[in-house]
This record gives C-alpha cells, sequence and structure tokens, in this order.
C-alpha cells in the first residue's frame, strides 16, 4: 500500500544526441567580436546596396526633383500675382500655365521658322571659324594639327546642334521635359498634399521638424528660381537687343541660347559667349570685338547685379561647390543632371544646416539641464 501512495519518480530521459536541426548553422557565431563585426558589415553592404539602387533610380529620382523645380517655378508665378490679383490658388496657378503657353506659343509662331533655319546655319559658322583660328595658330608656330581639332569640334558640336534642334521646334527628351511639366503641375496645384503625405511616413516627433525645412525649402527653391528666371531674361533680351543694333547675325538666336543656358551658372555663360564670338568673327574683326564686349557687359550686369541680389535673398553657395557639383552631375546623368545640380546643392545644404541647428539646439538643452543639477 504505501509503496502505491509513495511511488517512485520517473527518472529524467537521457540527453538524446545532437540532430542536424540542432547543430550550429553557418550564419551562428559564438563569437561576440566576430558577431559584432558581421553586424558592421551588414550595415555598410545595407548602405553600399542603397547607393546601388540610387545610381539604378537616378534618372526618376531626377525627374521627380525636376517636377518640384518646376513646381516651385509655377508656385512663385502664383504667389506672385496673389499680390495684385485677389483670386483663388487654382485660377492663379491657371494663369501663369496659361501665360508659359502664351509665350511659348507666340515664340513658335513669329520667330520659329527664322530660329530654326538660324539654327542649322550656326554648327557650320562655328566649325569654319574654330578651324580658321587653327590655321592661325599654326601660321604662327603653334603645332596644333587641324584635322585633330576638326574631329574634336564636330564632336562638341553634336551638342550644340542638339541644342539648337531643340530651339528649332525638335526637342531631345520629350517624355522627360513632360513628365517634369506634369509633376510639376500636380505638385502645384495641392503641394500641401504631397507634404502631408511625406510627413504622415515619418515618425510623430519629426514631423514638425520636417513641415519646417520643407517650408524653409521651398521658400529657398521659388527665391532661387526666380533669381534664375530673371538673369535668363535680362541676358537674353540683353544680348539680343545689342548684337541686333549693331546687326550681328543671327542676333536672335544668339539672344535666345544665351537665356536658355544663363540657367546653367558657370557652364551656360562661356558657351554661349563662345558660340557669340564666333559668329561675329565671321563678319569681320570689328563685330567680333564688339561681341566680345557684349558679352562682357552683360555678364558683367548679371554677375555683379542680380547674382548678388538673389544670393542674398537664397542660399549662399560657392562657386567652386556648385561648379564641382555641375561637372559631377552632368558627367553622370547628362543635361538634366546638369541643369538640376545647383537647385540640388542648395537644397542639401539647407537640410544639412537644419540637421545641424538641430542637434545644437538639443546639445545646448542637454548642456542647460545638466548645469542645473
Amino acid at each position: 500500500m504505501s509503496e502505491d501512495l509513495n511511488p517512485t519518480p520517473p527518472s529524467p530521459p537521457s540527453p538524446s544526441p545532437p540532430t542536424k536541426a540542432r547543430s550550429a548553422g553557418p550564419s551562428d557565431f559564438t563569437d561576440p567580436v566576430l558577431r559584432n563585426e558581421m553586424k558592421r558589415a551588414a550595415v555598410w553592404i545595407g548602405m553600399a546596396s542603397i547607393v546601388v539602387l540610387t545610381v539604378f533610380m537616378a534618372q526618376p529620382l531626377l525627374v521627380i526633383f525636376g517636377g518640384l523645380v518646376f513646381a516651385a517655378m509655377i508656385d512663385g508665378g502664383a504667389r506672385l500675382l496673389s499680390r495684385v490679383l485677389p483670386l483663388g490658388r487654382g485660377i492663379r496657378v491657371t494663369i501663369v500655365l496659361l501665360a508659359a503657353v502664351a509665350f511659348l506659343a507666340w515664340t513658335a509662331y513669329f520667330t520659329g521658322s527664322q530660329l530654326a533655319l538660324q539654327a542649322a546655319q550656326l554648327p557650320a559658322i562655328i566649325e569654319s571659324q574654330a578651324l580658321r583660328g587653327v590655321a592661325w595658330l599654326e601660321l604662327h608656330g603653334m603645332a596644333i594639327k587641324a584635322a585633330d581639332l576638326q574631329n574634336i569640334a564636330q564632336q562638341a558640336l553634336g551638342g550644340v546642334g542638339q541644342l539648337t534642334r531643340a530651339v528649332g521646334g525638335i526637342l531631345g527628351g520629350a517624355t522627360t521635359l513632360f513628365l517634369i511639366a506634369v509633376l510639376g503641375i500636380y505638385i502645384a496645384v495641392e503641394p500641401r498634399l504631397y507634404q502631408r503625405g511625406v510627413a504622415w511616413m515619418l515618425p510623430i516627433g519629426e514631423r514638425n521638424h520636417f513641415h519646417g525645412t520643407a517650408a524653409l525649402m521651398g521658400k529657398s527653391l521659388r527665391r532661387l528660381m526666380f533669381g534664375r528666371l530673371l538673369g535668363m531674361v535680362i541676358e537674353g533680351v540683353g544680348t539680343w537687343l545689342m548684337l541686333a543694333i549693331y546687326g550681328v547675325p543671327m542676333a536672335g538666336l544668339l539672344g535666345l541660347l544665351t537665356g536658355l543656358l544663363a540657367f546653367l551658372p558657370n557652364v551656360g555663360a562661356p558657351i554661349s559667349g563662345l558660340m557669340m564670338v564666333l559668329v561675329g568673327f565671321s563678319g569681320g574683326t570689328s563685330m567680333g570685338l564688339y561681341c566680345i564686349i557684349v558679352y562682357v557687359v552683360v555678364q558683367t550686369v548679371d554677375g555683379n547685379i542680380i547674382v548678388p541680389m538673389v544670393a542674398k535673398k537664397t542660399v549662399d553657395l560657392a562657386p567652386a561647390l556648385v561648379l564641382g557639383a555641375q561637372l559631377i552631375m552632368g558627367a553622370l546623368f547628362g543635361i538634366l543632371g546638369l541643369a538640376l545640380a545647383d537647385p540640388m546643392v542648395a537644397m542639401l545644404k539647407i537640410l544639412l544646416e537644419r540637421h545641424s541647428s538641430r542637434h545644437e539646439d538639443e546639445w545646448h538643452e542637454a548642456a542647460e539641464a545638466h548645469a542645473k543639477r
């Protein structure tokens, strides 16, 4: 009876030999140092993967950023209209877009055929003037082969020819421009909608900081684009009038190219000036010297009046920084990257300044709290 009331406890089961499922796998690391290094390696591999993905997605990202830049230009025009026209935002945006379309239609209708004819003649004139310059250098003892330079000039003129054909009505990359325009219009009509959507994906504590950064970026981008458009108009119209007064051939085309290339700071001005001088010397030495004077006057007005005035109200960017970004973006992504390098650097600078200012404020608050203890 006692044996039934106090049964002997069963002995614990003997440990079974380790099976394949319980054995350590190739991703199991018992060494803490090795485990820490593997985590670091995973972080670096992840960052490298993000960079590679960004490179592959660079073209769509540039198109989206181009849409933001175009939206800032539309928004800036709508804000200017609000000072004189007490209308709704949608109506003001529509007026800006209609004004832009009307200007393009006027340019194509009244000057399209003439500019297209001049655009077809411009590459031949530039090439002939370059060869004349090489012949002059060879006459004075410079060892330069005209054939080699002619090949280089023809390759360079391929880009000029594309630009002039775009002016004449054959637009290169029409799909990209169309997507940028559509994105810009959508964003300009309802900018708050997209800003709230991006903020919603962020943590709650980061949303106010994001809204402040986005507002500062939008304000700076509007002013930067306004200054850029103002410089384009002044350079283009000024060049056209001064060349037309002297009777320089292709004055309208050169003025239009000068205005368009003014969108590319540090890069567009030398290109337009070189074309202007080469066309000028095709009409004689005095005309060539006059074109040099026109170029110097226009660039002096833009560089000493317009650019400083705009820089005081926008992001102050170092010229070497902008030029370096243009070289890199142009080499990686072509004309689109070159055109968007300046506003992209400006936005990155604002982002870094805001981030640094925020952490500086947090450091001061922590220091004050520590001092009170």
